[in-house]
């Protein structure tokens, strides 16, 4: 019942082809006299179909197999393989990263993909989407020769690459790594010593390479995160003909036992035991003053990393809220309170069970709508010729990623919490779904950046970026929208509830600016400001979208086909906006008391 895999492309073709406006990015320089938008119906209809007949197949054998660890040697179940080679021969990994491949979708097309593929089997994520941040990487950043070395075998997906971070001793502080980097006399080449840990897909025999993307310091460098520079580790070194040599000196000395993911290797590498792992600088060393480019090098994966892991957990949340109507359309029990004379009926008519389905369906779909609408954001940016525009995008990107990345996983957690509540008692079972997606989702929040890294991101750097301008820019956009749409018929509570939760929310900014001075209240209120934040912003989004799909109800009628899905557009706002984004009020309260308890108690009573 694992690979219970259950998605539609509806909401999808929705986002990309009558919300968004996707030509803007069609019609860049990169996508003209290309794909059109009936196209992505075809790509995202034989997406979801090979998700579900290849990708899904193997996801059983991912969670009750799992990934095994033999003598340094990391072993997968047949049918990882089969699904890693399926997404990648089918163009849906890191081709779209090539900047000349003609067949390459628009990002925002790519990630609606992706949501299918990870929530199919997300212990195979990692293994095809590392690679195609890794391959950005050095396309972006690696010279002539690493570019010609790698690239062309990474696009493919024959190597992997990797994102090596984490020490042991460091955990998210990066900046106490010590993995060393010694400089040889061959220019751009180094020795490189070192352990890291917690490394996705570090160990594997899917493909026949892999290359870390590994950050070190070069002797001498500046400590902390300044003085790090970032490396290519291949484990083979190409030969001549550009296929795998000589081992580097890089050894998996164990793989961790986890909760869910199970069928990711998440490894334990250690670089140069023998003295001969060789690693490639991408960039420059470090200058006079002892400064790397490491960091900001590797922010750009991160953060398309970060972004992945919001979208991660609203895929698994989607595929365990579409299991749970199923179910509960299923499932007889009790009796309908409007008609309790009619005899036992589904559980979908009782109204604590569709409190719970409404709570899955709005979180998800604004959730779904941040990333899209933010990979759209990407590809303005990457390709965009108007300065305005890819000024806009950026303005975007700073503010949406921490939001996404934190928000996103959050809420998917409290999403497939809800579903498995449906089933009951046999929730909690492994005969069902959703106890597996619930143990795989819970990574998220924790990946790429703890989610209070996230929060502490937004709160203490984007909302204070160029005094305060970058983030007035982003709330401002969503008080425009607010009042060219106030007075659209037919939506009068939910803008009034709205525009007074916009309010609170001036306020609970203006709070949390006198109450952030004193020092440890940032840090203490930085999650909640966040999910306030990310409440906003998904109303916005959801009211977007439902004045939408009302113009297309009064169009079209109640007997048309696709009426239940606009309806539902609509209810998804109307719930969210109703009973989700008032609940920033009691944020507003918890700020005007400036509750200090948590920091001023002594660390002795949790002991007790």
């Amino acid at each position: 019942m694992a690979a219970n895999f259950m998605n539609t492309t509806r909401d999808q073709k929705f986002i990309l082809k009558e919300w968004l406006d996707m030509n803007q990015v069609l019609d860049t320089d990169r996508f003209k006299g290309g794909y059109s938008l009936d196209d992505f119906d075809f790509i995202l209809d034989n997406g979801l179909k090979g998700a579900k007949e290849v990708v899904a197949v193997s996801c059983e054998d991912s969670d009750t197999i799992g990934a095994r660890f033999d003598n340094g040697k990391v072993i997968t179940p047949q049918s990882s393989k089969d699904a890693y080679y399926f997404i990648v021969n089918n163009g849906f990994a890191a081709t779209n990263v090539d900047p000349d491949d003609e067949s390459a979708l628009p990002m925002a097309v790519v990630w609606a993909l992706y949501e299918y593929f990870i929530a199919a089997n997300p212990s195979i994520q990692t293994i095809w989407l590392a690679n195609s941040g890794a391959a950005g990487l050095i396309r972006d950043f690696g010279n002539e020769e690493l570019k010609k070395t790698y690239l062309p075998k990474m696009y493919s997906g024959e190597w992997t690459g990797t994102m090596d971070l984490t020490e042991p001793q460091a955990g998210s502080d990066v900046g106490d790594a010590t993995t060393k980097a010694i400089p040889t006399d061959e220019p751009g080449v180094y020795l490189i010593k070192g352990t890291k840990c917690f490394i996705s897909g570090g160990e594997q025999d899917i493909t026949e390479n892999i290359v870390h993307l590994t950050l070190a310091r070069v002797e001498g460098a500046a400590s902390g995160t300044r003085g790090l520079s970032l490396f290519v580790i291949p484990k083979y070194l190409p030969d001549a003909n550009g296929n795998p040599g000589e081992w580097n000196d890089i050894n998996c000395s164990g793989i961790e036992h986890k909760l869910g993911h199970k069928g990711s290797p998440t490894c334990v590498i250690n670089y140069g035991e023998e003295g001969k792992c060789k690693g490639f600088i991408l960039g420059k060393a470090p200058g006079e003053d002892g400064t790397g480019q490491g960091m900001a090098q590797m922010f750009k994966m991160m953060n398309e990393e970060r972004l992945m892991s919001g979208i991660s957990g609203y895929a698994l949340a989607a595929s365990a809220y579409h299991n749970a109507v199923q179910y509960a359309s299923e499932r007889i029990q009790g009796r309908a309170t409007a008609n309790p004379k009619a005899g036992r009926c589904a559980i979908v008519k009782h109204e604590d069970i569709k409190r719970m389905l409404m709570f899955q369906k709005s979180h998800i779909e604004a959730s779904r709508a941040m990333a899209l609408s933010t990979f759209r954001w990407v590809d303005i940016q990457n390709y965009s010729n108007d300065p305005e525009l890819r000024q806009q995008a950026a303005v975007f990107l700073e503010i949406n990623t921490p939001i996404i990345k934190a928000y996103c996983s959050d809420m998917a957690l409290q999403s497939i919490s809800e579903a498995l509540q449906i089933y009951g008692g046999y929730g909690f079972s492994e005969e069902y779904p959703v106890a597996a997606i619930y143990r795989d989702a819970r990574i998220y929040p924790i990946w790429e950046g703890t989610n209070y890294i996230q929060s502490m991101d937004l709160v203490g750097r984007k909302m204070t970026m160029k005094k305060g301008q970058i983030f007035g820019a982003w709330v401002q956009h969503i008080k425009d929208f607010v009042e060219a749409n106030k007075n659209v018929v037919g939506f009068a509570k939910e803008f009034a509830t709205y525009i007074d939760s916009l309010k609170t929310y001036d306020e609970i900014l203006k709070t949390a600016l006198g109450l952030f001075a004193t020092p440890g209240m940032a840090q203490l209120y930085a999650t909640r400001l966040l999910h306030a934040t990310g409440k906003v912003w998904a109303g916005k989004l959801l009211l977007e979208m439902a004045l939408i799909a009302q113009k297309k109800i009064d169009e079209l009628g109640k007997e048309h086909y696709d009426y239940a899905f606009y309806a539902g557009k609509v209810a998804s706002a109307r719930f969210f906006v109703k009973n989700v984004v008032p609940e920033i009020a009691g944020l507003l309260e918890v700020l005007k008391n400036a509750d200090a308890t948590a920091i001023e108690v002594e660390e002795e009573v949790f002991f007790v």
